[in-house]
C-alpha cells in the first residue's frame, strides 16, 4: 500500500548539475556537500572506495552504498538492496556531513544509477536541495576540472530524517498500480520479458507492468537525454500529468534512476518507488509473475 507519511515532493531546484556548474559551486563560501557514491553495481569486482582514493571531486566524501543506502538483505524475505532503517540512513548521512541547511550533490561512475538512489532517498527523507552530477565522474574528468586524491575529512552533519518528499510503496501497492494505473519496470528489456535472467532465480515481471529501461534514458556518455526525448519515452507508456505512476526494478536502484528522469523532464514529480522490487516480489511464491 502507499505510505501515509509522504506528501508533496520537496525538491525545489533542478535535480541535475553540470560539471561547470559544480565547479562554480565549489568556489562559493559555503559549497555543497559532495558525495561520491561509486558503487560499481552487482557482480562487479571494482572497489568504489579504491576508485575514490585514486581520485575524486575536490571536497567529496565517499558514501558507502551497503549499510547506508541499502539495509541488510535477508534471503527469502527482502530484496537484494532493501530500504535501510531510517535511523541507519540518518546516521550515515550525518557521518558524511549532510545537514538540512546545506545543498548536496551526488555522483557516481555508473551512469548516475547509484547516485539516483542517494538522491531519491535524501528527497524521501525531507532534504530540499539535492542534485546529481549529470554524467558523473566521467563528465567531471572530461571537463578538465581539478581532481583530488586527499581523503576528505568533514564535520558531522545534523540531518534529521523526516519522510515527506517521496512516495514509497510495498508489494501490494505495486500490484495495485500495475492493475489500475502505470507500473514501470526499470530493468533491461530482456529481463522484463523473462529472457537472459542472470541475477534473480525467477524470470519475468509483475503482471500489468510496462517496460522502460533506466539505461535507455542516458546517452553513451552517461548523461541524461534531453527533456523532450525523456517526455516522449514516458508519454509512450501512457504517462500524463494526472497519471498515477509507480516504478520498480531488480532491487530498487534503477527505479530511482527512472524517477530522476521523470523529474528532470517534469512529466511526473513523485512516481512511487517499490524499493523491494523484483528481488523481493519473487520471495513470495503466491505473487504472480508474467513473461513476454
Amino acid at each position: 500500500m502507499v505510505s501515509s507519511d509522504v506528501s508533496t515532493p520537496g525538491q525545489s531546484v533542478s535535480p541535475l548539475v553540470t560539471p561547470s556548474e559544480l565547479a562554480d559551486l565549489l568556489m562559493q563560501q559555503r559549497p555543497p556537500v559532495i558525495l561520491d557514491v561509486r558503487y560499481p553495481g552487482p557482480g562487479s569486482e571494482a572497489d568504489g572506495h579504491a576508485q575514490y582514493v585514486a581520485g575524486h571531486v575536490p571536497t567529496a566524501v565517499f558514501l558507502p552504498f551497503d549499510g547506508v543506502l541499502s539495509g541488510r538483505c535477508v534471503p527469502g524475505v527482502t530484496g537484494r538492496h532493501p530500504f535501510p532503517e531510517p535511523e541507519t540512513f540518518q546516521a550515515g548521512m550525518r557521518a558524511v556531513g549532510v545537514s538540512a541547511s546545506r545543498p548536496v550533490v551526488v555522483y557516481d561512475d555508473w551512469k548516475s544509477i547509484a547516485a539516483a538512489r542517494a538522491w531519491w532517498m535524501l528527497c524521501w527523507a525531507g532534504h530540499k536541495n539535492v542534485r546529481v552530477l549529470d554524467g558523473g565522474w566521467r563528465a567531471w574528468v572530461g571537463s578538465g576540472a581539478p581532481i583530488s586524491e586527499e581523503d576528505t575529512v568533514v564535520a558531522p552533519g545534523d540531518f534529521t530524517v523526516s519522510p515527506s518528499g517521496r512516495t514509497l510503496i510495498d508489494a501490494d501497492g505495486a500490484a495495485q498500480l500495475a492493475q489500475h494505473a502505470i507500473l514501470i519496470d526499470a530493468r533491461p528489456a530482456d529481463r522484463f520479458r523473462g529472457q537472459g535472467e542472470t541475477i534473480d532465480p525467477v524470470a519475468g515481471h509483475i503482471p500489468g507492468a510496462v517496460s522502460l529501461p533506466a539505461l535507455d534514458l542516458v546517452n553513451a556518455q552517461g548523461r541524461f537525454l534531453p527533456a523532450l526525448e525523456l517526455i516522449t519515452r514516458f508519454v509512450a507508456l501512457g504517462v500524463q500529468d494526472d497519471t498515477e505512476v509507480g516504478i520498480y526494478c531488480g532491487s530498487g536502484i534503477q527505479a530511482c534512476h527512472v524517477a530522476l528522469a521523470a523529474q528532470i523532464c517534469g512529466v511526473c514529480d513523485d512516481p512511487a518507488i517499490y524499493m523491494g522490487s523484483w528481488s523481493e516480489w519473487i520471495t513470495d511464491p503466491r505473487r504472480p509473475t508474467e513473461r513476454g
